[in-house]
């Protein structure tokens, strides 16, 4: 396992570095760079921050391959307790799930996106998706006001889906998770003894539509429908998006009506355009026929592709947390548990004075004083890490304190061992139980931590997609239940299999399940 982790470390700094030089946008490998144009990361000068995370991932890698040859034969205890854990079904299934989902967002734009994967035109293959910058409508034939525009990959699908030399290919999900408003959506309905209904039985109430163009919400005639039959107002369109015709209609019959445009008033409303759909103007209903799965937000935002894109955010937010937060946390916890003294005491106070501050009203506090212009995933884990590696130190802090007068530890010093190599090499591998056991609990907080964040508009900026703000759209358009739902059921479902995966790992690392009193 240790040798896997290692290589793909590898692999993925060696991917980062291959995208940076050769001006490519690998998938994950991307995002090392990309977040290093905030500011205080690199801005628009040397993107250290990106250089750093490939050395990293680099030098971690590779100690983590040399380790698993020379470490020799794996602990029996160690061995038991993954025999255990996997014996845990709810907790083994559930790791399953959390690593396929981790796999999941790794994937980042071959699964979700806007750009196309691959692009046929004039005998030539470009890929858009693995392109730093967006490429324009000329590129591909378009001509008029629209060719200096970035390119529409949908809509050139559309045109090009009976080309036989043209061909796009988008990912499953052909929206970005944020950025990417699409136009009101609309569903087709079905007329039944003169009275129109959407789905089910019931008569459709509601705004209703004929389009020029439904992939672009272009409207030719809009009615009004109550009960399933045309009531109120009426407007029309020409092809150029002009008003050029109003009406009013009552039970269904016409009482009145005008048009100004050019042409004859039948030559018009004969015009060719689709049949009667209902208008769902943002926030959206899951409509299936339009690609949108779970509907769209109130901004217009596809509600998959921003489910996943809030995904995305938390697995990079905890792989970067994470490990700062155990690195400061455990070897804080173990000094103080290894000296003891005025170190432990003072180091104690300050930890029982930050501890006692209300959490989530300090980081609002910092969030708020931090620019919107600096503020992005960097900013919010650092003023989350400077309270969250707290909570481990009393438990670190007992285990060195228990461990410190043991015989190994005496030997150790005995043979010249210094401080580090004794809390490194000594102490620490005898907490591997402790540190196991926090990992997926720690992380379930971190995952509450941004959603509240979000929630209540202290967390990170409208570009990244997020589930708090996402819950607080649902709560605010209650008429949009499914909002409200699918953020629900995944991020329940997220903390679930995370808490499913902790308490295996209590119970499988357990000590007293393989320690014997003789």
């Amino acid at each position: 396992m240790m040798r896997l982790i290692g290589i793909s470390s590898i692999l993925l700094g060696a991917l980062a570095a291959t995208g940076r030089s050769m001006d490519l946008a690998f998938p994950t490998a991307r995002w090392f760079f990309e977040v290093s144009r905030v500011p205080l990361l690199g801005g628009n000068g040397f993107p250290w921050f990106g250089w750093l995370c490939v050395a990293i991932l680099w030098l971690g890698g590779l100690a983590m391959v040399v380790r698993s040859f020379t470490a020799g034969p794996r602990n029996p205890i160690t061995t038991r307790r993954i025999r255990r854990f996997c014996e845990i079904k709810r907790g083994y299934y559930s790791l399953v799930i959390l690593l396929a989902l981790g796999g999941l967002a790794a994937l980042d734009q071959v699964v979700v996106g806007k750009r196309a994967l691959a692009v046929q035109h004039g005998g030539k293959w470009t890929f858009p998706a693995f392109l730093p910058s967006d490429l324009k409508n000329k590129d591909f034939g378009v001509t008029g006001e629209t060719a200096e525009a970035p390119a529409d990959y949908r809509k050139l699908k559309r045109a090009w889906q009976d080309s036989p030399e043209n061909r796009v290919i988008m990912p499953l999900v052909p929206y970005d998770p944020t950025g990417d408003t699409l136009p009101p959506r609309s569903r087709a309905l079905i007329k039944r003894e003169e009275v129109y209904h959407e789905t089910g039985s019931k008569p459709y109430w509601g705004l209703a539509a004929k389009y020029f163009d439904t992939a672009e919400a272009k409207m030719h005639l809009r009615y009004t429908l109550r009960k399933g039959v045309l009531t109120g107002p009426v407007d029309g369109w020409n092809a150029e998006g002009q008003p050029v015709y109003s009406a009013e209609y009552k039970d269904g019959l016409l009482v009145s009506d005008r048009y100004n445009g050019e042409g004859t008033k039948e030559a018009f409303l004969g015009w060719e355009s689709s049949g009667l759909r209902a208008v769902k103007y943002h926030p959206a209903p899951p409509i299936p026929g339009e690609g949108n799965w779970l509907g769209t937000t109130s901004q217009g935002y596809d509600v998959l592709a921003y489910l996943y894109g809030g995904l995305q955010v938390n697995f990079k937010a905890a792989l970067i947390y994470l490990p700062i937060v155990y690195l400061i946390g455990i070897t804080i916890g173990m000094m103080m548990g290894y000296f003891g003294g005025w170190f432990d005491m003072v180091s104690q106070r300050l930890i029982e004075i930050f501890s006692n501050m209300p959490f989530l009203f300090i980081v609002i506090i910092f969030s708020s004083m931090v620019p919107e212009n600096f503020k992005g995933l960097p900013i919010i884990l650092t003023i989350l890490v400077a309270f969250g590696w707290m909570g481990m130190t009393y438990l670190m802090r007992t285990a060195a304190y228990r461990d410190k007068e043991r015989d190994y530890i005496s030997a150790a010093k005995v043979l010249g061992a210094g401080t580090p190599r004794i809390l490194f090499r000594h102490l620490l591998p005898n907490t591997v139980a402790i540190i196991v056991t926090l990992i997926p609990f720690t992380m379930s907080g971190l995952v509450f931590s941004l959603t509240s964040l979000d929630y209540l508009g202290f967390g990170l900026p409208p570009e990244y997609a997020t589930w708090g703000r996402l819950l607080n759209d649902g709560l605010s358009n209650l008429s949009a239940p499914w909002l409200v739902t699918s953020t629900f059921v995944v991020l329940v479902g997220l903390l679930v299999v995370i808490t499913f995966i902790g308490e295996a790992v209590r119970e499988a690392f357990d000590p007293k399940k393989f320690t014997f009193y003789r």
